[in-house]
């Protein structure tokens, strides 16, 4: 039995060291993001995160606690091979954890979790389009040095354990206070005995939050993560639904919650020249506002966007509801609010439920296609958008080798050229919607544009797209059909320019929306705080179509708009209105912004019912 026992107690404590000293390898390996902390905090990290390390060896420890009470009964060879097999395996699946988390991070800026897995199984060729092939063989190369030594390690231990263990004379016994002891490793595992059980959250402890990722343990993440995938209607539970209920009634539109609501034709703000114009969605892929003048940016970038917005719809306080282009495509198309820790375009069975703007249009007599330069199975992005309305997609397969030239698939320049010639040779009897998702601004930022090669590659990736949108609408202007088009541009969403924007703030998320075209009356500027998701209301009213099906979308020009902007990140989520912004972390359950402090705990309370109204919804789809 104290072979056993010992045994028992040396699994559980490798698998504890080997998670504590992952946490210095990680600070080491992004030494640059920590440069400037403090000697004791690596010390804090290891200290707060010590609870995800207890509780997921907890866990990892289950199995050979199983196989110390089959060894009182035997000892045959096949107990061993399936033991080895065993560690075979968790050395295997913690190498690749850590690696593709540690190679991750830089580009999500948040350990891992489900997210990426959703985005490799779906398209694991557009899933590795951002990193080349020696990050990829590197990571190969470490995942099996990493997977080698933890290998070592465990047959090193479990050699010296097996050497000294036999067969006992009452086995009985042994196994009942094995299988005991092997029951208590469920305290470690649920973290005590506090109401709470064990979660990411529990290890934030500081007001950095590279502090806290830091403390993280990534296979506990990926765990849990995946755990919340399904049972939506349970998460975030902030407050009783009634007040949920009271809040979300000043957060919608009033036409929402009363059909009759609409606004007034006295009342009525209208932009275009036309009833029915064509609709042109050009959806910038990471476009940020501080690429642009006219929105505070840097200038001498985004210069044709910068000359349009002069004549056209400029919309300056306009917010992208999240960070990844998945969420943001259905924030935009069917004014649905991004999810912080999952994505609806994950579900087929939920988006077919949703309301779009291209179904609307499509049953109004609008004819409907879809352009994309990469792959439009990545994501679900194809189931999502046949359900939506779009009668054609237009992808990388539907362009020649020849003009496949990025890693994502055929660059922007190829795909404008692409609709262009579309839409010159249409007939024009009926009115039409065209979506164009751009790709040449997403990493790697590989594009064939010097132009801003300076200033990095991100910010000369945008001005690439940028002069690819001047000789698209300089050409369209020649066309009869620019008269009565309205062309719409919006970003998916933002990105972290310069380097001292951090995942959570606002600056991340502000992006630009500009409304041109020949059907656009005359320019203005509105200054409405408002999000993605409001374009839908927004459109169909100036269109004269009913949008009542778009529960979270605002028609940004109704009067009584009920102005704020919303986002979310990585399990938190940021609201902005007319008193100030405030920023949450759902893990460490902490308000991350408040500024100013006063009426912070309202605008938090507001997007609290938000974020619950919206998982409400998602699980009831």
């Amino acid at each position: 039995m104290k072979e056993r026992l010992i045994g028992l107690i040396k699994t559980y404590i490798l698998f504890v060291c080997i998670f504590i000293l992952q946490k210095p390898l990680f600070i080491l390996y992004y030494s640059s993001l920590y440069a400037g902390t403090s000697w004791t905090d690596p010390f804090k990290i290891i200290w707060n995160g010590l609870p995800l390390d207890l509780s997921l060896a907890g866990y990892l420890t289950a199995i050979p606690g199983l196989f110390f009470i089959a060894s009182a009964w035997t000892l045959s060879k096949a107990l061993r091979r399936i033991w080895n097999g065993y560690y075979f395996f968790i050395a295997i699946l913690l190498a690749v954890i850590f690696i593709v988390d540690i190679g991750l991070y830089e580009y999500w800026g948040f350990r891992l979790d489900a997210t990426p897995l959703f985005y490799f199984f779906s398209s694991p060729k557009d899933a590795l389009a951002s990193i080349s092939i020696w990050q990829v063989l590197g990571g190969i190369v470490a995942m099996i040095l990493y997977a080698s030594l933890l290998y070592v390690l465990f047959l090193w231990i479990q050699k010296g354990i097996w050497k000294r263990m036999k067969l006992p004379y009452r086995r009985l016994s042994v196994s009942g206070v094995m299988l005991l002891l092997t029951g208590l490793l469920f305290i470690p595992i649920r973290g005590g005995f506090t109401v709470s059980t064990m979660n990411t959250g529990k290890v934030y402890f500081s007001s950095n939050q590279r502090l806290n990722h830091a403390a993280i343990n990534p296979a506990f993440s990926l765990m849990e993560s995946l755990s919340k995938q399904k049972d939506f209607g349970k998460q975030y539970r902030f407050m009783e639904a009634a007040q949920a209920d009271e809040l979300i009634k000043n957060l919608v539109d009033p036409s929402v919650l009363d059909s009759t609501a609409m606004v007034p034709d006295t009342l009525r703000t209208t932009l275009f020249k036309t009833e029915r114009p064509n609709v042109i969605f050009v959806i910038l892929e990471s476009f940020s506002s501080r690429l642009m003048t006219t929105l505070g940016g840097e200038p001498d970038v985004a210069v044709q966007m910068d000359s349009l917005a002069k004549e056209g719809i400029l919309f300056t306080n306009f917010y992208a509801n999240s960070f990844r282009t998945d969420r943001g495509l259905v924030a935009i198309l069917s004014g649905y609010p991004a999810q912080p820790t999952t994505s609806i375009m994950k579900y087929p069975r939920k988006t077919q439920n949703l309301p779009a703007i291209a179904g609307s249009l499509r049953d109004t007599g609008y004819r409907t296609k879809y352009y994309y330069g990469g792959d439009a199975d990545f994501t679900n992005m194809r189931s999502y958008l046949m359900s939506s309305g779009f009668e054609n997609i237009i992808s990388d397969q539907d362009f020649p080798v020849s003009e496949r030239l990025s890693k994502w698939g055929a660059n922007d320049d190829v795909t404008f050229r692409h609709l262009y010639e579309d839409i010159k040779n249409r007939d024009n009897q009926a009115p039409w919607l065209s979506t164009f998702l751009t790709l040449s601004s997403h990493e790697p930022f590989e594009v064939p544009y010097h132009r801003l090669d300076e200033m990095g590659l991100y910010p000369n990736s945008v001005a690439f797209t940028d002069s690819c949108i001047g000789n698209f609408i300089d050409k369209l202007k020649e066309l009869p059909v620019w008269k009565n088009t309205l062309v719409i541009f919006v970003s998916d969403h933002g990105y972290p320019y310069p380097k001292d924007v951090v995942n959570y703030e606002p600056r991340r998320y502000h992006i630009p929306m500009l409304w041109i075209g020949g059907a656009v009356k005359e320019p203005v500027v509105i200054d409405k705080l408002a999000n993605q998701t409001d374009l839908a209301a927004t459109l169909l009213n100036q269109l004269g179509i009913d949008h009542g099906t778009f529960t979270f979308s605002r028609n940004i020009l109704n009067p009584n708009y009920p102005e704020y902007a919303f986002y979310t990140y990585s399990n938190g989520f940021g609201f902005i209105d007319s008193t100030g912004i405030s920023v949450y972390d759902n893990e460490g359950n902490k308000p991350l912004i408040k500024a100013p402090r006063k009426g912070s705990d309202l605008r938090l309370r507001k997007g609290k019912a938000l974020l619950q109204t919206l998982y409400d919804d998602l699980g009831n789809r």
